[in-house]
């Protein structure tokens, strides 16, 4: 069975509403952090203070043929009207895994049998 790394970087705000599309797409478990970003964009200031919002970081490990299918999720959730993008998602293939609960593949593969 091959597996793929999900990272999303999401607002702060938005982050159960992407775990709720991740989690009905198919993903078990996921880990989450919390992180700053640099954009391209000037930072926002107020009153002189600059303000810096948090994200959310969502680690997602997937069966391979999984993967998309929750991308795809968490990306209508960013991005519903397929205007700006209020986030990143991304994939990433996994070499080797280890630590991985049987019973969590054994979820994976059932749902890989139900849809197809």
């Amino acid at each position: 069975m091959k597996f793929s790394l999900l990272v999303a970087i999401v607002p702060e705000d938005m982050e159960q509403e992407c775990i709720d599309a991740a989690t009905e797409a198919g993903a078990v478990g996921m880990t989450l952090m919390t992180g700053r970003g640099i954009g391209g964009e000037r930072k926002k200031t107020f009153f002189g203070l600059t303000y810096e919002g948090s994200q959310s970081i969502l680690l997602v490990t997937l069966e391979k043929s999984l993967s998309l299918k929750v991308l795809k999720a968490i990306r209508h959730v960013l991005n519903p009207t397929g205007e700006d993008s209020k986030g990143l998602v991304m994939t990433l293939p996994v070499e080797h895994l280890g630590g991985i609960e049987m019973s969590q593949v054994k979820r994976f593969e059932e749902r890989i049998r139900h849809e197809v």
